[in-house]
């Protein structure tokens, strides 16, 4: 039986788990670069299930060969956005995958607010469901503050 303790938001490789220590973190991007595959730093404080494009942080780093120096641009990233969600994608730009194949994250807010559901009623008497998350009842910026 699976469970997540405390309701964590769970996105990408790893959600089930403890946060990733920066050990952990650094044999990922080893992986990752020995797999030949860019690596890019997102963020957002919209972890919406659907909102699969995040800000970039920097360049991706498609010839970039050295784990500390993406570990380098992650602690900036986690610096200038403390409280922000932040992920590590690999890219595998290979004929026939030309997509990402790993995320996870690296980051989380304090205080992770969730999402509530909403229920509307449609023709015919069907019944339709959204997903919203409460961090976006305030404006962008003050979401986790």
């Amino acid at each position: 039986m699976m469970s997540n303790h405390g309701n964590r938001i769970t996105q990408g490789q790893f959600s089930f788990l403890p946060d990733l220590t920066d050990q952990q973190i650094l044999a990922q991007i080893r992986y990752a670069l020995q797999n030949g595959w860019a690596v890019s730093v997102e963020y957002t404080d919209d972890p919406h299930p659907r909102n699969t494009y995040w800000e970039m942080y920097g360049n991706p780093m498609f010839d970039l060969k050295d784990p500390a120096a993406i570990m380098l641009e992650i602690n900036e990233c986690r610096k200038t956005f403390p409280g922000y969600y932040i992920r590590v994608m690999a890219f595998d730009s290979g004929r026939g995958w030309e997509t990402p194949r790993m995320a996870y994250m690296v980051n989380r807010p304090a205080k992770e607010p969730g999402y509530r559901l909403l229920r509307e009623e449609r023709d015919g008497r069907s019944m339709g469901y959204s997903i919203v998350p409460y961090a976006t009842d305030k404006p962008e910026g003050e979401r986790y503050a």
